[in-house]
């Protein structure tokens, strides 16, 4: 463990301690505020009843983080190899970002149901922008005089997207991704919350309603730990693939 990740893990020992010793001393209530122990002992103990609904969260996110995969990069390219289309379609990409998701959720319930699809589309809509975004601004990023070369070279726009532009994109692309898919949970969840069947939002939804806060707290670990390992994973292809960097 390098010096950088022991003092993260330091900062956040220190965090839950002082949170232990915060609760414990001032005697809070768990119906209110329990105990980091008690999360944990929960979340372990409670791991038959939380895995399926972790599971279709998941499933949520990475039918989203697919979708928005295979609109964002095609979406990207296209409006890198016509800046005209990028000025005409910046406004409602910036609008599909200033709305607040908790606008659109109900609606999208109603237009799509209870099922599992307006839950992926809630995700696709927050996955979305980083990824389109963090690729074009990559794309116009790359140097001048290689565009020059490639194009004296005679090559193809779709030679040197695939032999210079992507490549020198793959950077930013991969940190929009990273954005992506840490926010992702985010968007699922919302739309467990307006309305679902099952879920760690409609979890949390009925742990809540019924006092249960520890069972919520123990969603909300379940939920951090999916955004930390997909976030991990892509670092870990961003380390694979962008071998130069």
């Amino acid at each position: 463990m390098n010096q950088v990740n022991l003092l993260a893990a330091l900062f956040v020992v220190l965090i839950l301690g002082l949170w232990e010793a915060f609760v414990r001393i001032l005697a809070v209530p768990v119906f209110i505020l329990p105990p980091p122990s008690s999360i944990f002992t929960i979340a372990l103990i409670q791991a038959p009843l939380i895995l399926p609904h972790a599971v279709v969260t998941f499933t949520e996110i990475i039918m989203g983080i697919c979708l928005a995969l295979c609109t964002a990069i095609p979406l990207a390219i296209v409006m890198f190899a016509k800046p005209t289309l990028e000025k005409a379609l910046a406004p409602f990409l910036v609008a599909s970002q200033a709305i607040p998701v908790f606008a659109i959720a109900p609606l999208l319930v109603v237009w799509l149901g209870y099922g599992i699809a307006s839950k992926v589309f809630m995700a696709w809509v927050i996955i979305f922008f980083p990824i389109c975004v963090s690729l074009l601004e990559g794309l116009k990023s790359c140097d001048p005089e290689f565009r020059v070369l490639f194009r004296l070279m005679g090559a193809s726009f779709f030679e040197t997207l695939i032999l210079l532009y992507w490549p020198w994109a793959l950077p930013r692309f991969f940190a929009g991704l990273k954005v992506g898919v840490t926010v992702a949970t985010i968007g699922a969840v919302i739309g467990e919350w307006v309305g679902a069947q099952q879920g760690l939002g409609f979890l949390m939804i009925q742990s809540n309603a019924r006092l249960q806060v520890g069972l919520v707290f123990a969603a909300i670990l379940w939920l951090t730990a999916m955004g930390l390992t997909m976030w991990w994973l892509v670092g870990f292809l961003e380390r694979k693939i962008i071998k130069w960097k």
